[in-house]
């Protein structure tokens, strides 16, 4: 993992925490910190927030997504500001490499293969919908992440799965399906919430 700290924003991006390059490349240094404390000890990295920039002490919500020769290796994050930014960036990275239920927990071996992105969330904007033809009007490929929830149903996709899925039906479909629910499902229970990110890779 070589930290750039170059920030990529998406258009009409508005990310709850913008940051400067200099804070994105901390914000990246101390992921990958988290992940190498975490194969030594088995715990994320303990970080005193007094040694950070106070904007980095805000209340922030992010995504960690780690890539392995570019296919996903792990990607874990949260929706909503309940944490300090840089609190929630440490424990996502740990968590992107250790705890994806989906993946083998990172090895040494596989640090060097490594790419890691960090997406800074901005607020939920709730839609009003009549139906599923709607939402898709409102959609915007490449630029909206998506929240669905449904009852104990809850997943996301992040603005960068546009890129593996660029037909709005099709992203849709994709995201009930790992919600649990099957792609044709509809019902008046179902909410939607659109958001921005702001990446740092």
């Amino acid at each position: 993992m070589v930290p750039t700290g170059s920030i990529a924003s998406a258009a009409d991006s508005t990310p709850a925490i913008p940051v400067t390059d200099e804070q994105a490349r901390l914000l990246l240094a101390v992921a990958e910190q988290s992940i190498r404390h975490g194969l030594a000890t088995g715990q994320a990295l303990a970080v005193d927030l007094a040694d950070y920039p106070e904007q980095l002490r805000q209340p922030g919500a992010c995504f960690v997504t780690l890539r392995k020769h570019g296919e996903l290796r792990g990607c874990i994050g949260s929706l909503s500001p309940r944490r300090p930014l840089l609190e929630d960036v440490v424990r996502n990275s740990f968590a992107a490499a250790f705890e994806d239920p989906r993946f083998m927990p990172v090895g040494e071996d596989e640090l060097t293969q490594l790419s890691l992105h960090i997406s800074l969330l901005g607020p939920a904007e709730p839609l009003t919908i009549a139906d599923e033809d709607e939402l898709l009007t409102k959609l915007r490929p490449g630029i909206d992440g998506l929240i669905l929830e449904d009852g104990p149903h809850r997943a996301t996709f992040l603005p960068s799965v546009w890129a593996q899925l660029p037909e709005p039906r099709q992203f849709l479909q994709q995201l009930k399906r790992k919600a649990g629910l099957p792609e044709d499902y509809w019902s008046t229970t179902l909410r939607f919430s659109r958001y921005q990110c702001e990446g740092i890779e």
